[in-house]
């Protein structure tokens, strides 16, 4: 990913301290990335860069928007990113997987790319659900897709738990009466015959 070399930081012959860095991030860096879900973005990303001897410790933030799919309508949706992380950079001559918040570099690497880091912290800081705000969704698309609003979903929902709290009172009721049928046998084979034997007595 040669576009990806543009977040890269060279911290050789930098002093022990804070460094600051920015960086521009267009729809360049989510195209680098296959399978993205972002079509488009505009992001400022801002490093402070403490340089210690054993480590390095970036403190980024990134604020800016990105545009995706609206889940509701489908069309293009501005998503607004507002993301603040810490990222630890340590060295080791054994060769150890990034796990989101260390990454591990090799005594001998003069940089470090942070292409990754900031996409995945773009991803990360989108909400669960990317939708226009209620109103902005294309009519036209939400009725081919019949996609209802919010209040409309949430009637829904209330309706069907309603469904189905009745059904399973009617359940309830029906295996009830199941048992009662079955135990009715049962309750008839206990009493005592009855031939009419003593109604008799006494009679000529």
């Amino acid at each position: 990913m040669e576009e990806t070399q543009r977040y890269s930081i060279v911290f050789k012959g930098l002093k022990n301290g804070h460094h600051e860095f920015r960086f521009e991030v267009d729809e360049s860096l989510f195209e680098a990335f296959e399978n993205s879900e972002i079509k488009d973005g505009a992001c400022e990303v801002q490093v402070d860069l403490n340089r210690e001897e054993s480590q390095l410790v970036l403190d980024v933030s990134i604020s800016g928007h990105v545009v995706v799919a609206c889940d509701r309508c489908l069309e293009d949706c501005r998503i607004p990113v507002d993301f603040e992380g810490r990222l630890l950079v340590k060295f080791s001559d054994e060769v150890r997987e990034y796990d989101g918040e260390v990454l591990w570099l090799l005594p001998g690497e003069e940089q470090v790319d942070l292409a990754q880091y900031i996409y995945e912290s773009i991803v990360l800081s989108l909400p669960y659900q990317r939708v226009h705000p209620e109103g902005e969704c294309n009519p036209e698309m939400l009725k081919r897709f019949r996609i209802v609003s919010d209040s409309e979903f949430s009637a829904i929902e209330e309706r069907a738990a309603s469904r189905e709290h009745n059904e399973g009172e009617w359940a309830k009721l029906a295996a009830l009466r199941e048992q009662m049928i079955a135990e009715a046998p049962q309750a008839a084979d206990t009493e005592e015959p009855h031939d009419g034997s003593e109604s008799g007595k006494g009679k000529n």
